[in-house]
C-alpha cells in the first residue's frame, strides 16, 4: 500500500478527528487477517524478521499502517521509490485486509504482486483501497517497489 496521500491534505484545523491507534499487545489479534496472534505473526516481522513472501510483507505493511509503524513502512520500501518521509493520516483507521489475488512471490522468485482490498475509516466515513502491489528482492529481502491502483 503506498497511501503517501490519495487526495490533497487537509490544513490542521480543530475539526479534523485523530482516531487513536488501539492498543496492540503481542497476543492482540493480528490485523493483516490471518488467524495468528500480532506478536507472531506480523509483529515479528514489524521487530526485524524477514518476510518469507511478498504476500507476508503486503500483510505486515498492511498490519504497520493499523498500527501507524511508519518507520517499518519505509524500510520495507524499495529505495528507488520510497518517500522521504511518510505521513500517515491520524483520521484514518485500517479495518480489514482481503488478499484477493497473488502471483509469483514465494522464496523461489524475485518478484512477486500482490491484489488487495483494504477497507478503512477515514472520520467516521468507510471507504476501501483496491491496488495491485508490486514487490521485488532488494539485496535479498522483499520490498514494496510500486502500486496500480485497481479503482
Amino acid at each position: 500500500m503506498s497511501r503517501r496521500t490519495s487526495r490533497p491534505r487537509r490544513p490542521p484545523a480543530a475539526s479534523a478527528r485523530t482516531v487513536p491507534v488501539p492498543e496492540i499487545t503481542a497476543a492482540s489479534p493480528c490485523s493483516c487477517g490471518l488467524p495468528a496472534e500480532y506478536g507472531a505473526c506480523c509483529g515479528r516481522l514489524h521487530a526485524g524478521a524477514a518476510a518469507p513472501t511478498c504476500e507476508a510483507l503486503m500483510r505486515s505493511r498492511y498490519a504497520a499502517f493499523a498500527v501507524r509503524d511508519a518507520a517499518y513502512l519505509l524500510r520495507t520500501w524499495h529505495p528507488g521509490t520510497r518517500p522521504e518521509v511518510l505521513d500517515l493520516d491520524p483520521g484514518v483507521r485500517w479495518e480489514r485486509l482481503e488478499i484477493l489475488g497473488t502471483t509469483e512471490g514465494s522464496a523461489f522468485h524475485t518478484t512477486g504482486t500482490v491484489t488487495f482490498r483494504a477497507h478503512f475509516e477515514d472520520n467516521g466515513r468507510a471507504g476501501s483501497l483496491h491496488e495491485k502491489s508490486r514487490f521485488v528482492r532488494c539485496e535479498g529481502a522483499w520490498v514494496y517497489e510500486s502500486a496500480v491502483f485497481a479503482d
